[in-house]
């Protein structure tokens, strides 16, 4: 009935303006969304990509700038869109240099002393520079610190000339060391210094009566003075004894106040470690090292200025090797990968002496070092009839002494000329 009442085109009519109404909240809720979208994306651009964001054109993107030319201005590399760090502001110096006086300071009466050593130091042939035996024996006797402390000091010397600035009281000394060196025009003297090592030292107990005792700064050490004659009875008396060795020429030559060494050394070579290295061909490259096994005795001799007293300083150095100690590592490769190495660790034994004597020259000196390590080859003692006895597993042992002789200048000692021959160690090792 109602189809007749109303046409059927109005029937259609009216049901699409009904799917319009339907339809038009849900073009404006999108519409709305839309926009909201858009506003973000403009904000996220505007403030440039985050941190973790990501960055279609790598490590040259960057934000464009607000007041960039034109779009096709040249990229600029991110780093340097970073602001430049302010340099350091300069550390104050705490230090003050002035150019101080144009006279030497003097507030306790320094005074400047320059002394002609050309008759001493033209004579010796023996050294570069000769000169620098009279230093150290100025430093010697007045002290290392009176140059370097208060007051105000200078030591300063050349084959010509010897200038020091300080106090009289040490220019006195100083003058009289001087006067030693130039007295003597670098003299020659001949010197029997003997290196003995016994086993034992009860070698004391039967010439103790005819030893004079002297006072020694070095622990362990005895110094002993004793006549030229009860010297030679008691030099006989050791050569007796089986286990006496002697490690020195008898005689030395030496100028007055000049350094001489008599020393047996011998080099032991060892393994002391591993390194690492890809162009060996087992991986690994070994390290040698040395020791210097032996010892060394420094002789230096001043004379005073009526010939009558001896100063020496006399420095005495050894070194033993009491074994090595191996040790295994490990030094895989990725061809052998339980390879192994061995190297060496040296367990040493060192004896250290270093002290001035002075004596009249008619006396002679004797040092007993101690039971010290023995650095020489040593062989085995005879026992009960005539058999050796089986060598001790323990480092050698000996009572070191020194025995010292002046023997007077070289145109007064017979048999003088042989001192120049070269000197040769214990089983004739060479000296060095």
């Amino acid at each position: 009935m109602w189809a007749r009442m109303y046409p059927a085109h109005s029937v259609c009519h009216r049901n699409k303006r009904h799917a319009a109404r339907k339809r038009a909240p849900l073009v404006g809720y999108i519409g709305l969304a839309a926009i909201v979208m858009s506003a973000a994306a403009g904000t996220a651009w505007a403030q440039g990509p985050s941190p973790g964001a990501f960055n279609p054109a790598g490590s040259d993107w960057r934000a464009a700038s607000p007041d960039a030319a034109s779009p096709a201005a040249p990229v600029t590399p991110a780093a340097a869109t970073l602001p430049a760090t302010a340099p350091a502001p300069a550390r104050p110096s705490a230090l003050r240099v002035t150019t101080g006086k144009d006279t030497l300071p003097n507030e306790q009466g320094q005074v400047w002393r320059e002394y002609d050593i050309t008759p001493y130091t033209s004579r010796v042939t023996t050294t570069k520079r000769p000169e620098q035996a009279i230093v150290d024996w100025i430093l010697r006797e007045t002290g290392y610190e009176a140059w370097h402390s208060e007051p105000l000091a200078i030591l300063s010397a050349t084959p010509r000339t010897l200038r020091v600035y300080h106090t009289l009281k040490v220019q006195a000394v100083v003058a009289d060391l001087v006067e030693r060196f130039v007295a003597s025009e670098a003299e020659t003297r001949t010197f029997s210094l003997r290196v003995i090592t016994i086993d034992s030292p009860n070698w004391r107990s039967r010439v103790q009566q005819v030893l004079r005792p002297i006072s020694v700064q070095s622990p362990g050490v005895c110094a002993w003075l004793l006549p030229k004659e009860d010297a030679a009875v008691l030099l006989a008396d050791l050569q007796r004894r089986t286990d006496y060795r002697e490690h020195s020429s008898p005689h030395l030559l030496v100028n007055n106040g000049q350094s001489t060494v008599i020393s047996a050394l011998r080099g032991r070579a060892y393994f002391r470690d591993v390194v690492a290295r890809n162009d060996a061909w087992q991986g690994y490259e070994m390290q040698q090292g040395q020791i210097d096994e032996g010892f060394s005795l420094e002789f230096n001799p001043l004379l005073s200025t009526d010939r009558r007293t001896i100063d020496a300083s006399i420095k005495c150095q050894i070194d033993q090797v009491e074994k090595m100690i191996p040790v295994v590592l490990d030094v895989p490769t990725a061809t052998s990968p339980r390879q192994r190495a061995r190297i060496e660790v040296p367990q040493l034994a060192q004896f250290r002496f270093h002290e001035r004597f002075r004596w009249p020259v008619d006396q002679v000196l004797l040092i007993g070092m101690g039971v010290v390590a023995l650095p020489v080859p040593v062989t085995a003692n005879t026992s009960v009839a005539g058999l050796p006895l089986p060598l001790s597993a323990a480092p050698p042992r000996a009572d070191l002494l020194v025995l010292v002789e002046s023997k007077g200048p070289v145109a007064e000692t017979p048999g003088a000329a042989s001192a120049n021959l070269p000197m040769r160690g214990p089983q004739g090792l060479p000296r060095r």
